[in-house]
């Protein structure tokens, strides 16, 4: 929710080293080296759909003009056009004033979870949005914030729900002075946060929620929740702001990957070594449930903006990375425009636009979006294949791999660095590339609208990456399949 990029950063390299934290806001106690890993455990079976779609978080105050539900109802079409599924929608409750921080407070700071910020509209609003949404296939899942509340919550009555210090005085977790720690050693608080979840499902026909600091929370509290919500609604899309593998077994169906994330970031912006993202990638492997997903990021509400850490370049690299690998991509509130308003802590709790206009200046946004979000929709093989890593000829800065099925696979290679790249990759035979805009290649390297075509690669191995240039080769492993369009 509101911890420093350097706190994600330091949990990824834990990743490394076999320790695995567990919430976006601090880490939880970490696997130690003698934990073991949950990779011989199968993870839960996946609501139908939710591997092959692209989330969006929507942060209602600053993503309309209009900062409420009814802004976010008007630009269903533009984003059932982008082709997002899940429509993610930060905490829609009336936010807390006591000890609040910024001139809005934030959204994480819940006063009343039975309740709608009135500034964002009423129930009627979010009943109308939510059938909007449904009338153009999107899923919508809403943000619960089970682990704390606000000082002024309707909860305070029951002086029981709370964590209290041994003077009395109800704690904050953490350093986060602007709410109040939940007990989920009391019953009759389990209890109340169940037959919240079970309202918002059964009144407003929800499908899930985006759980914050769910790694915070006891893992058996989820796993019971799950069970009832299933009951009332089977198929839910649960979410978990988390990377702890226990999640994966029962409650969750996806959650976050900060490790790669952070791995990203120290590539990026500190220039370690690419291949600590294929090292990544293979420890997750080992220490989840078998077939668990994970959603893949690089930017949210509680970062400083991925254009601000990574540059124009490195942003298209990474969504060229979160879009080719497994798991479900996700946009954050303005990024497929390149939008620079500042979102994470203290921005999170001011009144801020996104600038849509962004993409006027920046296109090649708009064009890599528009063009791999249907790209990845129609290509069975980045969505369910098998990945397997390459070996190039300069892995300090080169990420290679491969999307396989039997029929067919996808070689990526992504110049993470703004070094640009002659050299080799570890395969042969003829591939063909696949079109892709190529508006960030001409920014980095000059390159002509000339490569924006299919081509036979008779020269792989060989290899030519400009500075942050990816490029994606197809080939049919099965002479006797049909063919499948990479265009």
């Amino acid at each position: 929710m509101k911890t420093s990029i350097h706190s994600k950063i330091l949990l990824a390299n834990a990743l490394l080293v076999f320790a695995l934290g567990a919430s976006a806001q601090m880490p939880d106690v970490p696997l130690s080296p003698t934990t073991k890993a949950l990779g011989s455990t199968e993870a839960r079976t996946l609501p139908p759909g939710l591997d092959a779609s692209v989330i969006y978080e929507i942060f209602p105050r600053s993503f309309s003009p209009e900062g409420n539900l009814n802004g976010v109802t008007k630009k269903l079409d533009d984003l059932q056009h982008l082709g997002v599924n899940v429509l993610w929608l930060m905490p829609l409750h009336p936010v807390g004033q006591i000890q609040k921080k910024g001139t809005e407070g934030s959204p994480y700071a819940v006063r009343d979870y039975y309740a709608i910020n009135p500034s964002y509209g009423t129930k009627d609003d979010l009943h109308r949005l939510v059938d909007e949404a449904h009338k153009r296939n999107m899923k919508v899942i809403i943000d619960i914030v089970a682990n704390h509340t606000s000082f002024d919550s309707v909860m305070m009555s029951h002086h029981n729900f709370y964590k209290h210090d041994a003077q009395g005085k109800v704690l904050s977790p953490y350093d986060w002075t602007d709410v109040a720690a939940l007990d989920y050693t009391n019953p009759e608080l389990r209890r109340y946060m169940t037959d919240m979840l079970l309202y918002w499902i059964k009144d407003f026909n929800l499908d899930g929620f985006r759980c914050d600091a769910a790694g915070e929370i006891p893992t058996d509290f989820w796993e019971n929740a799950r069970k009832e919500l299933d009951r009332v609604h089977p198929g839910l899309i649960m979410l978990a702001e988390a990377s702890k593998p226990e999640l994966l077994r029962s409650a969750f169906d996806i959650d976050y990957s900060w490790p790669l994330m952070g791995a990203l970031n120290n590539v990026i912006e500190h220039g370690a070594p690419a291949s600590s993202v294929e090292a990544t990638f293979e420890q997750e492997q080992r220490l989840f449930p078998k077939h668990s997903v994970h959603m893949r990021m690089f930017d949210d509400h509680d970062e400083q903006r991925a254009l601000a850490r990574y540059g124009v370049g490195g942003s298209l690299a990474a969504a060229a990375l979160i879009f080719t690998s497994d798991g479900v991509p996700m946009i954050y509130n303005g990024m497929e425009v390149s939008d620079p308003t500042e979102s994470g802590a203290p921005a999170l709790f001011e009144p801020l636009k996104i600038w849509w206009q962004a993409g006027e200046m920046r296109p090649e946004f708009s064009r890599f979006y528009d063009f791999m979000i249907h790209f990845r929709e129609r290509q069975p093989t980045l969505i369910h294949g098998d990945t397997v890593w390459l070996h190039n000829s300069d892995e300090a800065h080169i990420v290679s791999f491969l999307r396989r099925t039997a029929d067919e696979e996808f070689l990526i290679t992504i110049n993470l660095s703004n070094v640009p790249f002659r050299g080799t990759v570890e395969v042969s035979d003829a591939w063909e590339e696949v079109k892709v805009p190529v508006a960030q290649r001409r920014h980095n390297t000059g390159a002509s609208d000339e490569k924006n075509v299919d081509v036979r690669q008779s020269a792989l191995p060989a290899l030519s990456l400009g500075a942050f240039e990816f490029r994606i080769f197809h080939r049919n492993r099965n002479p006797s399949a049909n063919r499948t369009s990479a265009n």
